[in-house]
């Protein structure tokens, strides 16, 4: 039981002790005076009737102020949930977009890197052309030189 709720059981157990013990005082005829006119009654009935009138005020108040909290912890949970679907959505859609421009860039890449490839392909062939003609040149020259110091 939480402490309030104790606490209150205790205040009205008390007053109900209290009532029971004094009950005889509670009941004797007073003359009380509603401004207008003169009553006869007894005084603590009547401060009972006001006190448990009181008490019933209260009650209902702490009904209706518990209700539109509830009630308001509910709206504000509905609200934080849209805001997280919102913000899942616009993460996905961000994970979305870098897909996209990695893919993009990984593409751009490719086709930078076959170019490249291409490139140095082409001047590997120019370079082979050109060593093969160095290379045939010098055996020319061997060859040339060999038959001159053959002849």
């Amino acid at each position: 039981m939480r402490m309030r709720t104790l606490f209150l059981a205790l205040v009205l157990l008390s007053v109900a002790v209290f009532v029971a013990v004094n009950w005889s005082a509670f009941t004797a005829p007073t003359r009380l005076s509603l401004l207008v006119t003169a009553v006869e009654a007894p005084v603590g009935l009547v401060m009972l009737g006001v006190v448990v009138l009181v008490v019933l005020a209260f009650g209902a108040y702490l009904v209706v102020w518990q209700s539109a909290i509830l009630l308001e912890s509910r709206r504000q949970t509905k609200e934080l949930q849209v805001q997280r679907t919102l913000a899942d959505q616009a993460e996905a859609s961000r994970f979305t977009e870098l897909r996209v421009i990695v893919h993009d860039e990984l593409e751009r890449l490719a086709d930078r890197m076959t170019q490249a490839l291409d490139a140095l392909r082409g001047e590997i062939r120019d370079h082979a052309n050109s060593l093969a003609a160095t290379i045939g040149e010098l055996d020319d020259r061997m060859q040339r030189h060999q038959r001159g110091d053959a002849s």
